[in-house]
């Protein structure tokens, strides 16, 4: 129980420190708090959210996935080429889908199977991606997204009578499924037992290489809708949109009260991560800090967390 109560502290912390950081902002930068930036803000957040919930299911499970800028990228040029080209835009996302779920199977299964450590398989295949994607298009993507995404992420729309765009109620909805399933269902409690302890965890029949397949597979699914997601939201192609989520997803975990070491962790968490980051990064850039001085705030906030949640002698013993 008192493992819970921790855990449950430290999501309640990653929101009470959002709220901190919205409340600091409106003091102290004019129209920070105005329903424009207000949006923009719900949909940077989102987006961060969605490409985070497969890193925290790996990060739970034990591993880390750093193909997910990647994999982002791919998404994101391949849909916008081959839409572009003419093909329907529904058999795009399942283009898009099937190959990020197939890189995201092969990364899971390598690394468990093969007992290659996640941080290197995933580095390799996303460079191999980027690679492909590079060699596809000559280095200059072309096309767009279909009005209908582009509406969707729009940070001035509306979805009836609320006043954001259609993306924020739907990642709602998504977020609490997704914490559902990691909360109440047979996948979600072998993921966690599988974190907690990988030895035992056969003689529970659990499989290791078929979960961690899965993990991987969930974590390059969601980067893929990332990607896709960002086409309509720039509203044009670009290789290294993904770039930034490297940083940042693994960051949004963290914060959120997801061990490294895995076992513990929570989506609701990853959300309040999420939000917490991109409070961060709005109110520096408002702030007239440059982009280095950002990341090295952002920086300087996981140490931080690290630093408080490696006391705790269970993660202290591990690490």
């Amino acid at each position: 129980m008192s493992s819970r109560l921790r855990f449950d502290a430290r999501v309640f912390g990653a929101f009470a420190i959002a709220v901190a950081l919205h409340i600091l902002g409106t003091w102290l930068i004019p129209g920070y708090s105005a329903p424009f930036a207000i949006r923009a803000l719900l949909v940077l957040a989102s987006l961060l959210a969605i490409a985070s919930i497969g890193q925290t299911l790996v990060v739970i499970v034990g591993g880390i996935d750093l193909s997910i800028p990647f994999i982002i990228g791919f998404a994101n040029v391949v849909a916008a080429q081959l839409y572009g080209g003419g093909m329907a835009f529904s058999l795009v996302c399942v283009i898009v889908a099937l190959g990020a779920i197939l890189i995201g199977l092969f990364n899971g299964a390598v690394s468990a199977g093969l007992g290659l450590h996640p941080l290197i398989v995933t580095l390799g295949t996303g460079t191999v991606v980027q690679g492909a994607v590079l060699l596809w298009t000559g280095g200059f993507p072309s096309g767009s997204a279909p009005p209908a995404v582009s509406a969707f992420v729009s940070i001035g729309g509306s979805t009836g009578p609320l006043p954001f765009p259609p993306l924020v109620p739907v990642f709602v909805l998504l977020a609490a499924l997704v914490a559902l399933v990691l909360a109440r269902t047979p996948f979600g409690r072998r993921i966690y037992a599988l974190g907690s302890n990988p030895r035992a965890a056969p003689l529970a029949l659990i499989r290791p290489v078929a979960m961690w397949a899965a993990a991987f597979a969930v974590s390059a699914f969601f980067a893929a809708v990332t990607g896709v997601l960002l086409l309509g939201f720039t509203g044009s192609a670009y290789g290294a949109v993904g770039q930034p989520y490297l940083f940042q997803t693994i960051a949004a975990v963290v914060v959120g009260g997801t061990a490294l070491v895995g076992g513990r962790g929570s989506y609701l968490g990853t959300v309040g991560g999420a939000l917490v980051l991109t409070e961060l990064n709005t109110l520096l850039i408002g702030l007239g800090l440059q982009p280095a001085t950002v990341q090295a705030a952002l920086g300087l906030v996981i140490i931080v967390l690290l630093s408080l949640y490696g006391r705790e002698p269970a993660i202290r013993s591990t690490i």
